[in-house]
């Protein structure tokens, strides 16, 4: 299948030729056609297999349709993310599939000055990708009003409830119309998503293509070794050149600083990151990371979902961590795409 057989319109077929997409993903493939269709979806699939696309598309193709050149700028779709790095992510690949149409969007997250994204919803946006918590600051300071939106998305749910935003969730919802097109992504299909998704959902498809095992392109080693051992043996595996770009998970913030101490000392290009950095620190690292200035990069689970980095050729976990769906999303970091890593 292609993606001009899921009756994509030209504009958004030409965004994906010249991003070298090809072949739809299985998620792609199922939801994109039930969206265009008008249909609430309940999709759950692994991390990495191209979910944004998969809401993205057929949202942008919905607008240019329902589009009405003579109304104001409102926001018609909503998309929540659990993070701040999630939510830029989402917002990058909506202005590529979206270059050739004329919509406005804006990314609205915390530990930022608000000034700009205030200035975004009063110029007039259709489409705010958004963590809850700014959000609803935005919301009570007047700025943002969604009783226009058509289409509610909530990417990442697992993690959206882990990280204790079920009642900013319900909050927010209160403010958007009944009468919507709601899309609901996970990575798990854990009991208290499949409440969530009976209270969001009506007469939904549900797409479940997760499979809680890893990439089939991922080689797994295990080394059995006391804490003490654990650095040394780590400095030995990155000797090797062939790993060209690496992420290091370790269990805490204050592990990851010590790490990163200790790599800087030896002249790794390395640093860590995590919620302990400004905004503008965790750009410029991770901008880096990406063009492959920096060859390391240290973190906690902060950086196991909604990190899409291509290329990554070696997950390192220095600390397992405590769930086995917390282990599938960290190496799903590397072996994207159908790569090996």
């Amino acid at each position: 299948m292609t993606f001009t057989e899921l009756k994509l319109i030209n504009p958004l077929l030409t965004a994906l030729d010249k991003k070298g997409y090809k072949i739809p993903s299985p998620i792609q493939q199922q939801a994109i056609p039930h969206i265009l269709l008008g249909k609430d979806i309940f999709g759950c699939a692994q991390t990495g297999t191209g979910k944004t696309a998969a809401f993205a598309l057929p949202i942008l193709q919905l607008l240019e349709a329902n589009k009405n050149p003579n109304s104001r700028r409102s926001i018609k779709a909503l998309i929540l993310a659990p993070t701040r790095e999630l939510a830029t992510q989402i917002s990058d690949n909506f202005k590529e599939y979206g270059a050739n149409l004329s919509f406005a969007h804006t990314v609205i997250f915390g530990g930022v000055s608000q000034l700009h994204q205030v200035n975004a919803l009063k110029k007039g946006v259709d489409i705010v990708i958004a963590t809850p918590g700014r959000l609803l600051d935005l919301m009570n300071q007047g700025f943002v009003k969604l009783n226009d939106v058509q289409y509610f998305v909530l990417d990442e749910a697992d993690r959206m409830l882990d990280m204790g935003f079920s009642d900013d969730i319900k909050t927010i919802l209160k403010y958007v119309p009944e009468k919507r097109q709601t899309i609901m992504f996970s990575a798990t299909m854990a009991p208290k998503i499949r409440i969530l998704a009976a209270q969001l959902l009506k007469e939904h498809e549900s797409i479940n293509i997760a499979i809680s095992k890893p990439a089939a392109g991922i080689v797994q080693q295990a080394y059995v070794v006391y804490d003490n051992q654990k650095e040394k043996l780590l400095h030995e595996i990155l000797k090797n050149e062939d790993y060209k770009s690496i992420i290091i998970f370790s269990s805490t913030k204050e592990k990851v600083k010590e790490l990163a101490q200790s790599f800087k000392s030896l002249n790794y290009s390395s640093k860590g990151f995590s919620s302990d950095l400004d905004q503008s620190e965790r750009e410029e690292i991770m901008r880096d990371f990406k063009n492959r200035r920096l060859r390391i990069l240290i973190g906690t689970d902060i950086l196991s979902r909604g990190i899409d980095v291509d290329g990554i050729s070696l997950v390192v976990n220095f600390d397992a961590p405590p769930d086995p769906e917390d282990y599938i999303h960290r190496i799903g970091r590397t072996a994207r795409a159908e790569k090996a890593g």
